[in-house]
């Protein structure tokens, strides 16, 4: 294959004119994020299965060739785990690749690993060990040396070899619609914008607090959220998880009292008092009704338990029919939630629900049933 290291926007240009006569390109992109906010995009690495190249970001400030490749309709954009990815060129382009394909997800339903790697994907399929010496190299760092920029190649190479073959499995098996969903979740914007007010939902260690307490940490998230945002610096950078859940927890009146929380840096204290203490009083004069507050788990009876039990039976069946495991349709946490009632669950929505879920609501509304026959369970 032919390889390029493209640092010229007339480059970039002929290669995007050139990829767009495919019928798909793979994708894949190599960023820090250490000690930012957001992703530093460092390199983007495309091919299709006659050219391979890396485009360096660093060197070419116009990347509208690459964003109308992006957009065209006649190119699947194909990626692995595409999440990050999409996110950082929702960043640069404010909008998304798209149509797409994600080899993860296809690997899912052809029972190839559920939530497998690349690296072992291409084991598996293609019988290829990857080298790993570089996946944490400094990406931004320049000139890249031959071998970092062969690791880069090799995340599309292999790509553009997987896609072909996964899709030829989905269409021998009838399965080529299962996806549709999952990858249209993947190119819904809403998936990547930042909401404040809802960054309290990621802390750790939020179960332990409740009512009042949660209000305060909402609001202390929301701020550090924006103030990350602001200053694109990593959350950890404004304020420590644990300090945030330490604040909401004792709900410090003035400065001495905040002072007096374990660990707090003094930097903190310093720049930000008046802040930290104003979400404190701002949540303390929210009203009690707009408390967010935390699903509580619910305790099975031994009548749920063992219907939990019946449910897993017949997501069992279902997923020896398809050569699946068990956990790709649904866990059995997601059918404990299932039979207290819940309807917003992955197992009732895209492929699964067609192949999985219709049958749990089915048994559940008394429209199937499940039985023995010659020593074999049958789904009637």
């Amino acid at each position: 294959m032919e390889t390029r290291f493209i640092t010229q926007t007339a480059d970039l240009e002929q290669l995007c004119q050139q990829l767009s006569q495919s019928e798909f390109v793979t994708v894949d992109t190599e960023f820090v994020r250490e000690q930012t906010y957001f992703p530093q995009l460092a390199l983007i690495q495309i091919a299709d299965q006659q050219t391979i190249a890396c485009i360096d970001p660093l060197a070419i400030d116009d990347m509208t060739p690459l964003k109308q490749l992006f957009s065209n309709p006649a190119v699947t954009k194909v990626f692995h785990a595409a999440g990050q990815d999409m996110e950082i060129f929702y960043l640069i382009f404010g909008e998304l690749p798209h149509p797409l394909f994600d080899t993860q997800i296809a690997a899912t339903v052809l029972g190839q690993g559920e939530q497998i790697g690349y690296a072992n994907l291409v084991k598996e399929v293609l019988g290829v060990d990857l080298d790993k010496s570089h996946s944490r190299t400094n990406w931004l760092q320049r000139p890249l040396d031959p071998k970092q920029i062969s690791y880069a190649e090799d995340d599309v190479r292999y790509l553009s070899q997987l896609y072909p073959l996964q899709l030829k499995a989905l269409e021998t098996q009838g399965r080529s619609d299962w996806l549709i969903e999952d990858f249209a979740s993947l190119a819904n914007p809403a998936r990547y914008q930042s909401d404040p007010g809802t960054a309290w939902r990621k802390i750790k260690g939020l179960n332990k607090l409740k009512g009042l307490q949660l209000a305060v940490l909402q609001k202390l998230s929301a701020w550090r959220e924006q103030q990350a945002i602001d200053k694109d610096k990593p959350r950890r950078w404004i304020a420590a998880d644990i300090i945030m859940l330490d604040i909401a927890k004792l709900r410090p009146k003035n400065i001495n009292a905040l002072e007096k929380i374990r660990g707090i840096p003094a930097n903190l204290v310093q720049r930000n008092a008046d802040k930290l203490l104003q979400c404190v009083r701002d949540a303390e004069a929210m009203p009690k009704d707009e408390w967010p507050s935390l699903p509580r788990p619910k305790r099975l009876t031994p009548g749920q338990d063992a219907l939990v039990d019946v449910l897993s039976a017949i997501i069992k069946l279902n997923a020896q029919q398809y050569k699946i495991t068990p956990t790709t349709l649904a866990s059995r946490k997601e059918l404990e939630q299932l039979v207290h009632g819940e309807r917003e669950l992955a197992i009732l929505s895209g492929w699964r629900h067609h192949h999985g879920g219709e049958q749990l609501l089915a048994f559940l509304q008394g429209d199937c049933q499940l039985h023995s026959q010659n020593n074999q369970l049958k789904l009637d």
